[in-house]
């Protein structure tokens, strides 16, 4: 088990109720090997990352509302789309292939910079918190400052006229945290993908707060917000 120094005075804490809870009625005793300290989850409050909590559930209510029967994701947070299925039928896409069997859900190794579809034949499409990794490295991929605005590109190649694309990434004043991501403004990112009509836009701000139909010029003065974009062509 691994201990962090500043983690003393929980570690002692910890034994204290190992004591306690071996000497109890009833209680086990636990060997050494078998310890497995849980340090920091004594919390007033459940804790979740908000930028994947709220687009995940920001997304997923389009795609149900829109009755898509099919729907292609590209490599968004994979619990998404297991949850997903349960509504609709399923392409993932990802460069590291998903190996799992679930009814509905189709799996297919590939990349956001090259997909597997005609121009213009994808009629239901997300990709969140995906293409700001995009040419830095982090997955294997190679190096391309370009990544971003190439797999943006791609997404609009293959989205059906008519069609509905679902895109997230951190917003706020552009950067490059290498090898991290990128965070983009929301005008570069309207830039990659013109030719389409933005139905929405929606925001995760600093503080963790979410906002519909938010205000652009609060997300560009962002440290590192989440920016959800609805895109028709």
């Amino acid at each position: 088990m691994r201990i962090r120094l500043k983690d003393g005075g929980k570690v002692l804490a910890f034994l204290s109720e190992l004591r306690r809870f071996e000497r109890m009625p009833g209680g086990e005793n636990v060997p050494w090997r078998d310890l497995h300290p849980c340090l920091h989850e004594k919390t007033a409050t459940t804790s979740f990352d908000t930028h994947y909590f709220y687009q995940d559930v920001w997304a997923f209510r389009k795609i149900v509302r829109s009755g898509a029967p099919e729907h292609v994701d590209v490599g968004s947070k994979v619990d998404y789309i297991g949850f997903l299925t349960a509504v609709t039928k399923v392409t993932f896409i990802d460069i590291r292939p998903l190996e799992t069997q679930l009814d509905n859900l189709a799996n297919l190794p590939g990349s956001i910079l090259s997909m597997p579809y005609p121009d213009g034949s994808v009629p239901s499409l997300s990709c969140l918190h995906v293409a700001e990794h995009v040419g830095l490295g982090r997955y294997g991929d190679p190096l391309d400052p370009l990544g971003t605005a190439k797999a943006c590109a791609e997404l609009r190649r293959v989205l059906a006229p008519g069609g509905n694309l679902y895109f997230g990434l951190p917003v706020g004043t552009p950067r490059v945290c290498f090898n991290a991501h990128r965070i983009h403004s929301t005008g570069q990112i309207l830039r990659c993908f013109e030719g389409l009509t933005l139905r929405e836009f929606s925001f995760v701000d600093d503080g963790g707060g979410f906002t519909v139909n938010a205000d652009r010029t609060a997300a560009d003065s962002a440290k590192y917000g989440c920016g959800l974009f609805h895109f028709t062509k």
